[in-house]
């Protein structure tokens, strides 16, 4: 069983910062890609950013050059550095692994955490 667990939500004035952090953990045998996603409410998800094993980085267009996706292979762990918070980043934020374990390829996700930027 795989677990995703994600921390480092909160509330934050504009233009404030915040570190998202997202730990994998259980029978993981190779991890492809990680992500952040987020959703807002009345909204879809979407993508945020996301890295690959090889750390290529991709970033939705509304948060290039203020957000920064970055992982630690060591720890199955990704990190979204998020600066110059807007209102409109308020959402709340689920991590995604797309990876194998010992027997199976599966996309999982994350229980969601909460970012709330105030005007």
């Amino acid at each position: 069983q795989v677990q995703l667990v994600e921390s480092g939500g909160g509330l934050v004035q504009a233009g404030g910062s915040l570190r998202l952090s997202c730990a994998a953990s259980g029978s993981i045998a190779s991890i492809n890609a990680m992500a952040w996603y987020r959703q807002a409410p009345g909204k879809q998800r979407e993508l945020v950013a996301r890295i690959s094993s090889g750390a290529r980085t991709t970033y939705a267009d509304s948060v290039k050059g203020r957000f920064t996706i970055s992982s630690d292979n060591a720890k199955n762990t990704v990190y979204l550095q998020m600066n110059s918070l807007n209102p409109e980043d308020s959402a709340v934020y689920f991590c995604n692994a797309q990876l194998w374990t010992a027997v199976t390829w599966g996309d999982y996700w994350g229980q969601g955490t909460q970012v709330t930027v105030s005007s």
